[in-house]
């Protein structure tokens, strides 16, 4: 039997310390949004076109320069040595081998030039992002993004959903509020202000504004995405900005509680960005079938989170590589079944919503004919 995404939780879930598992599966407060992420695309469904002499299908996409195999890349997760001994390293080596974009984050517990030397020593030209906490000195920030420049990152994921840490009651209740001895924050060392030999520790600051972004802008040539955009009015700013990406996520339901899906976001956010950059979604993809109906609603690409910590610690690095090649076979088969030949097939008219196709607002736009 070929384990499913369902299969690797189960998995991790018995391997697991029931403090880190649920530190990976948590969300904040009532874990609403959490839940919603998933329940949303459930009540989605695809309305598939036919006889479109699809023999072929090439699923690869290109984001910010970086040429992906398929329209899935890996988000950014904190404590990946949590999961595995080899943490971020496997992570970076799976993610690699299934030609696609690692976006490894500012809590890595594995620092970042050890991260894209691991995913280069698999395929020279794999792409790794950097994801970025702006902090409230500058100067922490420029050094964090010349060491991402300078281990050779091809972009920059700044996170701005966190003014404050999400407020997540099963770690509270567990206690869990620092890494166990021998695992830390890597990227965090060596910094402005850092304690001889130890890392600082990661700061929110609700302070922070668009003058931040633009100073950070202003010192680098990398592209810059911004994640956590949910609101069309942020994201007709970002754009005005000069970004060159946005994420769609509401952080895997780990901030604010109350946000909606992050698939309930992606239409109007597509819609305000009018294809100026690629719009990218996080939040609950588990299947191939997930990855169409965002692509449709107008992502470029989409990322995932939790399934890649399911796979690394079920079984390490081709635990990771297992996910990747599972929703890749999976989103073949869905573009197949809706013939497609690639990811620009996929429209807003696939879209309905579950319980009756007459019932197709907001996600549907007037058929255009046989384009």
């Amino acid at each position: 039997m070929i384990p499913t995404l369902a299969d690797l939780r189960e998995r991790a879930r018995e391997r697991l310390d029931p403090r880190v598992y649920d530190f990976f599966d948590g969300g904040a407060g009532g874990e609403t949004a959490l839940q919603e992420n998933e329940a949303a695309f459930r009540r989605l469904a695809l309305l598939p076109r036919v006889l479109r002499g699809a023999a072929t299908r090439d699923l690869s996409v290109t984001l910010c320069g970086d040429r992906l195999s398929l329209p899935v890349l890996v988000s950014p997760t904190a404590f990946h040595r949590l999961a595995h001994p080899r943490g971020e390293t496997a992570t970076a080596r799976a993610t690699a081998a299934a030609g696609t974009v690692l976006v490894t984050g500012m809590a890595a517990t594995v620092p970042v030039a050890e991260v894209t030397a691991a995913a280069r020593a698999v395929r020279a030209g794999a792409a790794v992002w950097f994801q970025l906490y702006l902090q409230p000195e500058p100067e922490v920030t420029l050094a964090l993004v010349r060491r991402a420049e300078r281990a050779g990152c091809t972009a920059l994921v700044v996170t701005v959903d966190s003014p404050v840490f999400g407020r997540r009651e099963r770690d509270a209740r567990h206690g869990f509020d620092d890494l166990p001895d021998g695992l830390a924050a890597e990227n965090m060392r060596g910094l402005p202000g850092a304690p001889d030999g130890r890392p600082r520790d990661i700061a929110m600051s609700p302070g922070l504004s668009w003058d931040d972004l633009r100073r950070l802008r202003a010192q680098t040539r990398l592209p810059v995405l911004l994640k956590g955009v949910l609101h069309p009015a942020d994201a007709r700013l970002a754009v005005a900005e000069g970004v060159d990406g946005l994420l769609v996520s509401n952080h895997g339901g780990r901030q604010l509680d109350a946000a909606p899906a992050s698939v309930e976001a992606l239409p109007a956010v597509a819609e305000a960005v009018a294809g100026r950059v690629p719009v990218l979604l996080d939040g609950g993809v588990r299947r191939g079938s997930d990855a169409a109906v965002a692509l449709a609603l107008g992502a470029s690409a989409v990322g995932i989170g939790r399934p890649v910590l399911w796979g690394l610690a079920a079984d390490g690095e081709d635990g990771v590589r297992h996910v990747l090649e599972l929703l890749r076979a999976e989103f073949d088969h869905v573009l197949a079944l809706c013939g497609g030949t690639g990811p620009a097939d996929l429209g807003p008219d696939l879209v309905v919503a579950r319980g009756g196709v007459r019932d197709r607002a907001p996600f549907a736009v007037p058929d255009g004919g046989d384009g």
